[in-house]
């Protein structure tokens, strides 16, 4: 698992030159035996990591250890899912975006739960998520966590993009530790975060300052620096070489003096939310995007050492007796 983990990580990264590209995860509540293989495993798929293609789920981690290499994650695709661990601060300082193009149990782009042991005074107590600003899809659930500051006071509907998402975030109850010693462990910690209520009328989304003139541009996903869409802390739609761009450099652009459809030669491929000009290695084109496996009615070939998917037809390819789902007639 760890060897594996490391040759994505290397795979992704000659890539995605902008960013060090990691696999997410998708086991939910399913944990090794071995406490401390769980924690080696996260660390190796995430340490240097900065875009989790897929969902980061951090569970059943113990108490005392060092997760400060979460603190290069910049964004998830998946879902966020925090639960049954023991630690006290979730350091995910510099995640800015969570897309949610998988939800956890079909409805949550962040989950945060029973993380608390029973038998003592550990459990999480405080967020780290000073620079989460864009949920893009699904809800937040923030629940059973004893011993959790100010979850409650955090402007989590600024953050998620959609209004009918659900969102269910219930207050710690620590009671059972007394005023005093609730208010000396909570007091020294705080949220704040630039929220859209700062911004100018005119701006549709977020801004870098309360005037007209300092609104985001609308590709931007998170916040921004600046007006122009280099600036973007994180992209909407897609990434490509640093600025935020509606879609990805087509394979062919039109051409008003011949009428005529040519080559594009600054075309991308589509890879997540980035625009790359070359698919990872246990990937293949389909049209202009890198996709997992060629869908039922095409069947991949190699050309010009790329592979891609073609349209089948009623002759096999020398070597093939299927294509897709369907058994092809070979023609003598």
């Amino acid at each position: 698992m760890r060897e594996i983990a490391s040759e994505w990580i290397l795979k992704f990264h000659s890539i995605l030159c902008l960013s060090a590209v990691c696999p997410g995860t998708e086991n939910k509540l399913s944990t090794l035996s071995d406490l401390d293989q769980q924690y080696r495993t996260l660390k190796k798929l995430y340490e240097n990591c900065e875009v989790v293609m897929g969902n980061l789920e951090i569970t059943s981690i113990d108490r005392n250890r060092n997760l400060s290499f979460l603190k290069s994650i910049r964004e998830v695709t998946g879902y966020v899912l925090v639960a049954l661990n023991q630690f006290d601060y979730l350091p995910l300082e510099n995640l800015r975006i969570i897309r949610g193009t998988k939800l956890y149990e079909g409805r949550y782009s962040l989950a945060i739960f029973l993380n608390y042991r029973r038998d003592g005074y550990y459990g999480l107590r405080q967020l780290g998520l000073r620079n989460l600003t864009e949920i893009l899809n699904g809800g937040v659930y923030v629940d059973q966590n004893k011993y959790l500051c100010h979850a409650d006071t955090i402007h989590w509907r600024d953050i998620i993009k959609n209004p009918q998402a659900e969102l269910l975030v219930v207050p710690s109850n620590n009671s059972n530790l007394g005023l005093s010693q609730t208010f000396k462990m909570c007091s020294a910690f705080s949220w704040w975060a630039v929220t859209k209520t700062v911004c100018a009328e005119q701006c549709d989304g977020r801004c870098f300052g309360p005037y007209v003139s300092d609104c985001c541009h609308r590709e931007c996903a998170g916040g921004c620096s600046g007006p122009k869409d280099t600036d973007c802390f994180a992209c909407t739609n897609f990434n490509d070489s640093g600025a935020c761009v509606t879609q990805c450099p087509q394979p062919f652009v039109y051409n008003p003096t011949s009428f005529q459809m040519e080559h594009n030669p600054r075309a991308k491929y589509t890879y997540g939310a980035f625009c790359v000009k070359k698919c990872p290695h246990n990937f293949v084109v389909d049209h202009s995007s890198c996709v997992r496996a060629c869908p039922s009615n095409k069947m991949e070939v190699e050309e010009n050492r790329i592979k891609m998917c073609t349209p089948c037809t009623n002759i096999c390819p020398k070597g093939k007796t299927h294509c897709g789902e369907f058994v092809l007639v070979t023609l003598v």
